[in-house]
């Protein structure tokens, strides 16, 4: 792209960054550290990370059947390009609960960040904030929420010095910081939901995101080869949540220093569910600490539940089977987004997860009607490659990415022309054979 011919427009100029790499290969001879091709990318992490790390970041539900049926149903969805569209700017913002943001992708929450990068959650925080896309910490994190808040500033303060054309609202108004999700485990004790509830209000996160498919952790066999389940060992990381909360510290204290994995098997994966009944509850807390901000629920895979959760007064959801890591042999998730935003699209913000890898993908969810899409294992493996510039790397190369299909498969808006548009912009091949990863690696 020809870096003069830059006119104003509503986002960025994400694609211009494939451009800064191409000229810094051909002028100066510095390639890529790694490569950014999805599967390639995820084979490179074996080579970064200890068998803990990598397959905590990869391993799935038994065999593996869910995860493979979130990528064959982004497969079988084809994107239809149209010819002679003037899309030499692209407007990628959408407003999602209140917030006006620059693209579509939100940073998912993934606990135990340590494992990836000795800076853990400040890494993708910091990141998120320089790009001014949101930001959604885990309740398992291994880092404090205050800390992660102060990161996720830093970086918004970046983005604002070094960029004033492009600068997005926060629910109210003006140029706020970057907007920051709060991913809630729910444990059985009240006092410290409530007190995790306000140190995230405290500290900037206004969306609480409860997560009801992880009570439990699912069956994962090569979790189970090597034993891996880092709570449990000498020097744990991901109790830093519950070992700065002064309500759980206060009475668990204790406990704590004699069991390592006191925080995560009674407040996080603690193996007891939640019913409906909790919910309208929790909100009441939430809309009571935040003075009304919006309430979402995570890991919604039926009609039914869609329409409950709207029913008991949530302001969104997410469509996600925890990205196959749970329940094996469920449908893939972008299955079932069709249905849902049929029964509650109209009502509900519908963020979608679980197998986004590439700007096609980002497209696809929001052509069948996702309002936005999380996005984990992509940071994960950039930051396990070299940190914050890795993590960095692997995000403007998606948003360059989703920049770029948009401009030559003739797309303007994201909005107008894509969201919600499946009719228009997609077709669907049911016949569709996805390949194995073995024959996808002769491909």
């Amino acid at each position: 792209m020809d870096p003069s011919n830059t006119p104003k427009g509503p986002s960025p100029h994400y694609s211009l960054y494939q451009r800064e790499l191409f000229r810094r290969g051909g002028e100066e001879g510095i390639l890529p550290s790694f490569s950014i091709h999805p599967d390639e990318l995820v084979e490179s992490t074996k080579q970064t990370l200890n068998n803990r790390a990598y397959f905590y970041a990869n391993s799935n539900a038994g065999l593996g059947w869910t995860d493979r049926a979130n990528r064959e149903a982004f497969y079988r969805w084809r994107i239809v390009p149209l010819a002679l569209r003037d899309t030499s700017t692209r407007d990628l913002t959408v407003t999602i609960l209140g917030h006006k943001i620059p693209a579509p992708i939100i940073f998912g929450p993934i606990g135990i960040n340590k494992l990836y990068s000795p800076l853990g959650e400040l890494v993708p925080a910091k990141v998120a904030g320089e790009l001014g896309l949101p930001y959604c910490l885990s309740t398992a994190a291994s880092q404090s929420i205050e800390d992660v808040a102060k990161a996720n500033d830093l970086g918004a303060s970046i983005k604002n010095e070094s960029n004033s054309v492009h600068q997005y609202s926060g629910p109210n108004g003006g140029n706020a910081q970057s907007p920051r999700f709060y991913q809630l485990y729910m444990g059985h004790d009240d006092d410290v939901t409530i007190s995790l509830l306000e140190r995230a209000w405290k500290s900037g996160f206004d969306v609480c995101m409860l997560t009801t498919d992880t009570w439990q952790l699912g069956w994962r066999p090569t979790d189970i080869n090597i034993a891996n389940y880092v709570f449990y060992y000498p020097g744990p990381v991901g109790n830093e949540v519950g070992a700065s909360d002064p309500v759980f510290m206060k009475k668990d204290g204790k406990e704590l220093l004699a069991d390592s994995g006191k925080w995560i098997d009674s407040s996080v994966w603690h193996g007891k569910a939640h019913t409906w009944k909790k919910i309208p509850w929790l909100i009441q807390q939430w809309k009571r600490i935040s003075k009304g901000r919006p309430f979402v629920i995570k890991g919604i895979q039926s009609v039914a539940d869609a329409v409950k959760a709207y029913e008991v007064g949530c302001e969104g959801i997410v469509v996600t089977n925890h990205a196959g890591r749970q329940v094996d042999g469920a449908i893939g998730s972008l299955e079932v987004l069709p249905d849902i935003v049929k029964a509650t699209g109209d009502k509900m913000t519908i963020i979608f997860d679980s197998g986004i890898r590439t700007g096609a993908d980002v497209f696809k969810a929001l052509a069948l009607g996702a309002h936005a899409v999380m996005i984990g294992r992509l940071y994960v493996w950039g930051m396990s490659h070299e940190g914050e510039h890795g993590c960095r790397h692997v995000l403007k190369s998606l948003l360059a990415d989703l920049d770029i299909l948009m401009t030559v498969a003739g797309y303007r808006s994201i909005s107008q022309d894509v969201c919600n548009r499946a009719a228009d912009v997609l077709r669907y091949n049911p016949s569709g054979v996805f390949p194995s990863p073995k024959e996808h690696a002769k491909l």
